[in-house]
């Protein structure tokens, strides 16, 4: 399936795409030190949610699809290191208003999940 939607999009930061079909994605990210919020390696989890966000995006796949809320529990802390994967899927497939579930996994062991409101938007968020 071809991507439509978030092309510029930085991997390192939000994550790789590894699957991107209809209504569902998988997204593979490499966390980093750049990432860690201290010395022990723990990693920010404004990262750990973009992939989520980023994932979620994937999964409506529209060049205009924007975040509208969240609902998200952090389960378990990700180091920097580790590879995380996100798993979205599409909950509810209004024309305008998605509902997105996403889950992120560290060696199969889920760290967190969430409910993401996605928008479709006649145009581009920033054009009016």
């Amino acid at each position: 399936m071809d991507i439509l939607t978030h092309k510029e999009i930085d991997e390192e930061l939000c994550g790789k795409v590894l699957s991107a079909e209809h209504n569902f994605s998988r997204v593979k990210l490499k966390t980093t030190g750049r990432m860690a919020v201290d010395v022990t390696g723990l990693v920010h989890g404004g990262f750990i949610f973009g992939l989520a966000d980023y994932s979620a995006m994937l999964a409506v796949n529209h060049p205009n699809v924007v975040l509208g809320s969240a609902e998200v529990r952090f389960l378990k802390p990700a180091e920097a290191g580790d590879v995380l994967i996100a798993e979205a899927w599409v909950d509810s497939n209004g024309e305008k208003k998605k509902s997105v579930c996403v889950s992120v996994f560290k060696n199969d062991i889920e760290i967190f999940k969430g409910v993401f409101t996605c928008l479709v938007l006649d145009h581009h968020v920033l054009k009016e």
